[in-house]
């Protein structure tokens, strides 16, 4: 396998809404709220459902890579209830090995309400479920083994469980790469973010905003020599400034598409980190991974949802 991707195993359900109704239930645009069983139903009560499509950030990526014909594998966790078989029949749809073993369990599959506001930024709910619950045990070491590179979300951080399952795929995989995910995420988990930056990751994906909050400051120049300063490969996506990748002392920009018709960024991000981690493991320059991964996210921004197809 070339990635295996480790993440939350989330269903999303995509609805379009006015900037009042954010307001309304206290949300933050932009951000990732994580919000228990009937908060997520209350807010989903009055909503029209545009669509419901597996999701979850590193699975988005993952499904992105097999797009571009990459041999791919998931894990996340999901219960033996519908939508948790709708979730695994919609990777395997999408040519991605998932390695999970399904199980019968009172918590239900996780769902993550996205709400698109007319501007098209996107503000999301999400109900864990039992994807927040990934263990240690639920980690294929083979699959780990197999791979020339794991991809984690910093979503799937948290005390306890999730940690041991993360540690457990870090410590016996040959590359590793984590998208820093969000900058609420980075503000509650900034001490071990930063000593997983520091001394584990080989590959960070962040946006302005999560790296600018990671190391505390407001000058981006400051994130320039941080990143230098590490020695690792650090990739930053800054919206219709473009993206850069930090490696060593080099620093490698390319700009952003112009005059695109955007929907929906949703799946921004996921798109990106799957189009520059294509042409890492396919062995293209750091310059044409930022171009691929510019490609995959300026054809995502045009579409609702975090899928091409």
């Amino acid at each position: 396998m070339k990635v295996l991707g480790i993440g939350n195993a989330i269903v999303d359900v995509v609805c379009k809404v006015e900037e009042s109704f954010l307001s309304e239930n206290k949300l933050t645009k932009s951000t990732m709220k994580l919000v228990n069983e009937s908060e997520f139903k209350k807010l989903l009560s009055n909503l029209k459902i545009e669509e419901t499509i597996a999701g979850g950030s590193v699975a988005n990526s993952i499904v992105g890579l097999s797009q571009l014909g990459n041999s791919v594998s998931f894990i996340g966790k999901v219960n033996n209830d519908e939508l948790g078989n709708k979730y695994e029949k919609s990777l395997i749809n999408e040519k991605v090995k998932y390695c999970y073993q399904k199980k019968k369990g009172s918590i239900p599959t996780g769902t993550c309400l996205i709400l698109i506001t007319p501007d098209s930024e996107r503000t999301m709910c999400t109900f864990l479920g039992i994807a927040g619950k990934i263990s240690d045990k639920d980690i294929d070491e083979n699959a780990v083994k197999n791979s020339e590179l794991i991809f984690l979300e910093g979503y799937l951080w948290d005390e306890g469980e999730p940690k041991k399952a993360f540690n457990k795929a870090i410590n016996i995989s040959k590359k590793i790469a984590m998208t820093l995910s969000d900058k609420f995420c980075v503000d509650r988990h900034k001490k071990s973010f930063l000593d997983l930056v520091n001394n584990k990751l080989d590959i960070t994906f962040a946006n302005e905003l999560e790296i600018l909050s990671l190391i505390d400051t407001k000058s981006f120049d400051e994130v320039i020599s941080f990143s230098k300063q590490i020695g690792k490969l650090v990739v930053i996506t800054r919206s219709e400034k473009g993206s850069l990748a930090i490696q060593k002392n080099k620093v490698i920009e390319c700009n952003s598409q112009k005059n695109l018709k955007i929907v929906d960024l949703t799946g921004a991000g996921d798109l990106f980190a799957a189009g520059f981690l294509h042409g890492y493991v396919n062995k293209l320059s750091i310059k044409e991974s930022l171009g691929k991964g510019t490609e995959m996210a300026s054809k995502i921004i045009q579409k609702i949802g975090a899928r091409l197809n």
